[in-house]
């Protein structure tokens, strides 16, 4: 199933599939190692729902719900 990183619910695994976004944000994604099939895991999300934390690469990661909009994942 193919959705976006900032809809995925907590304890979901996946890779990534594309990456989207303009110029800096792209840069700044792949730069964190958000790169197509790179797998992932939904760890934590914030009270009010933005950041979110991933684990991709071995390490734990957080990015805004605008960054998040610009993965499109394939959830396993």
């Amino acid at each position: 199933m193919t959705k976006l990183m900032s809809e995925c619910e907590i304890g979901e695994s996946g890779s990534v599939k594309k990456v989207s976004g303009e110029g800096r944000m792209r840069r700044r994604l792949f730069d964190m190692g958000i790169t197509p099939g790179a797998p992932f895991t939904m760890k934590k999300r914030a009270p009010f729902g933005d950041p979110i934390e991933i684990t991709l690469r071995g390490y734990e990661l957080t990015l805004r719900l605008s960054e998040a909009a610009c993965v499109e994942v394939e959830i396993q």
